[in-house]
């Protein structure tokens, strides 16, 4: 199981852009975990972070294969996911996190 996360500066003054995407995801889970299932993703986790006036997003994922998860997401022709492409617009740069620590408990 691959585990990772970014950290996501945004262009300024997108976070309406956010909240649109936001609002969407919500409305459309069904279609979301849809393709979460079909790139073997297990989790998919998005939070909002203002650093001295700058946005930012935290995107957390666990998936069987990150990189292909990915991949397939690119190719997808899931009409959730062409929301997801546009809303990438909004993105200044994107920081990747190394991972240090990854606690599961067993059930």
């Amino acid at each position: 199981m691959d585990v990772g996360a970014v950290l996501i500066q945004l262009k300024v003054a997108v976070m309406d852009d956010v909240v649109a995407w936001q609002n969407q995801l919500n409305r459309r889970k069904h279609e979301a975990i849809e393709t979460l299932q079909a790139e073997g993703v297990h989790v998919e986790s998005w939070f909002h972070v203002e650093l001295d006036g700058p946005d930012y997003l935290i995107a957390y994922t666990r998936a069987d294969d990150i990189a292909k998860a990915h991949e397939i997401s690119r190719k997808s022709q899931f009409a959730i996911d062409q929301v997801h492409q546009q809303f990438k617009r909004t993105w200044q740069k994107v920081i990747p996190a190394s991972l240090l620590v990854d606690l599961q408990h067993q059930k």
